[in-house]
């Protein structure tokens, strides 16, 4: 029976790594530190949003359709997954950089206080 790889602890929802590979034909096993794919950081709902994108060639008005979502909720998924592929910044982390560099600059907080800041992000 095949189980689906998992890349989250279920205990501490900490990140996990692939340390070992086997041949299941001649039983050849290797171990090391390995990388997860990106696209696995992906949740299933994540994934078929991703398989209906890429059948309907990325066409809004057809995801619509084949999903029943709204073309708003479609970009915020799609936000949602270029930001978990990493392909993407928080915007809301480089705006609060900002406003902690402004502040920064304006005299209200020391250079000490802006780097306890952005350190607690």
């Amino acid at each position: 029976m095949k189980v689906k790889l998992i890349n989250q602890c279920p205990v501490c929802h900490s990140d996990l790594h692939i340390v070992k590979l086997q041949c299941s034909t001649c039983g050849t096993t290797i171990e090391n530190q390995f990388e997860f794919n990106k696209f696995l950081r992906l949740s299933e709902d994540q994934l078929y949003f991703v398989e209906v994108f890429l059948k309907s060639r990325g066409n809004f008005k057809e995801m619509e359709r084949e999903l029943g979502i709204s073309y708003p909720t479609i970009r915020s998924r799609l936000e949602g997954i270029l930001l978990t592929l990493g392909l993407k910044e928080d915007e809301s982390k480089t705006q609060n950089i900002s406003d902690v560099l402004e502040m920064l600059e304006r005299g209200e907080i020391t250079p000490d206080e802006a780097i306890k800041i952005l350190k607690e992000e």
